[in-house]
């Protein structure tokens, strides 16, 4: 499988065409000599969370300030809602967005007047706006906070202010970036179960992130960026097969054991067995499909491999990321 753009769903031929809330068309973006962003092409379906997985410098910000309508492409079109993307405070307004640096609150004033401050902004009458923001500071965890300034909010706190106020208007497009980066593991939870309600809504979201933890079982579909480029797209699934299958740190007892050779053809069907330095005692282990941990250790044990201790080498989807990006090279 070749790691450039195979995909579920194949891009529409054009945007009025079966058009797709978000759709990106060999996009780039120069910032003088320096190419932040080059022929980048994907889309999200309506209901759809995709991941925008890189590591730091590797152009999802940037891509998602283009789709925000914040800065413009420097070559190629993008999308939303069947609009092109462009400086345009009423496609803006059609946006949910969560910018990884959000710095537009009023510090001075609570985090619900500030609420009620967008609300009223995007039209919303004074009781509609306070309604929704009450809502919206409860969803996110903020409700016993609500009449505090928000310069009194912690970064993690601000960032749920921030996911609320992208919600105030129940968006058709939801732009994230980085939204669990401050966040503790209960109101990252609170964050990624939200974003699957509004899936559930048919929103359609882009998910930016450099945790890919963060994906696994949540996202539909990936896009690995890395250096301004697409590097993967795909299901996670497809993400996690590039990696191989479960491994395994293995470590034997000292007693006489039977030659590593001898335990991985005992293995035959269960996985296969590597060295892990030399006279170290440990061996990787690389479960087959569908085999599972003890069922493999069962095997070593009938052939007289003493196994006294185990941890987890990096999971399938980590060693796939760092080899589509280079990082695990030295």
């Amino acid at each position: 499988m070749t790691v450039a753009a195979a995909r579920s769903h194949p891009l529409p031929a054009s945007p009025g065409d079966d058009a797709r809330p978000i759709e990106v068309y060999g996009v780039g973006r120069r910032y003088g000599a320096i190419e932040a962003l080059r022929a980048i092409e994907l889309d999200v379906a309506r209901g759809e969370i995709h991941g925008l997985l890189g590591p730091n410098g590797a152009g999802k910000t940037t891509l998602m300030r283009i789709l925000g309508g914040l800065v413009d492409p420097s070559d190629g079109s993008a999308y939303v809602l069947d609009r092109r993307v462009g400086r345009s405070r009423e496609l803006r307004r059609l946006i949910g967005l969560v910018p990884s640096g959000d710095r537009s609150f009023y510090l001075r004033i609570s985090g619900l007047e500030n609420l009620v401050f967008f609300g009223r902004l995007n039209g919303r009458s004074r009781r509609a706006a306070r309604e929704r923001a009450l809502e919206l500071l409860e969803a996110v965890g903020l409700a016993d906070d609500a009449r505090r300034p928000v310069s009194a909010y912690s970064h993690g706190m601000q960032k749920r202010l921030s996911f609320a106020r992208a919600l105030i208007d129940e968006p058709a497009v939801l732009l994230v970036d980085e939204a669990t980066h401050d966040l503790d593991p209960v109101a990252a939870d609170q964050i990624r179960e939200l974003t699957r309600e509004r899936a559930r809504a048919g929103t359609a979201t882009l998910w930016a992130t450099q945790r890919i933890e963060e994906l696994v079982g949540f996202a539909d579909r990936v896009t690995v960026l890395d250096r301004g480029a697409v590097r993967f797209g795909g299901s996670v699934a497809d993400l996690v097969a590039l990696g191989g299958g479960d491994r395994h740190i293995l470590r034997f007892g000292q007693s006489a054991r039977p030659p590593l050779r001898a335990l991985d053809e005992a293995l035959t069907g269960f996985g296969r067995l590597e060295p892990v330095g030399h006279g170290s005692g440990e061996a990787l282990l690389t479960l087959a499909p569908g085999v599972s941990l003890g069922a493999a250790i069962a095997a070593l044990a009938r052939a007289g491999g003493d196994v006294v201790g185990c941890r987890d080498e990096r999971p399938p989807i980590e060693r796939a990321f760092l080899a589509i990006t280079g990082e695990g090279r030295a």
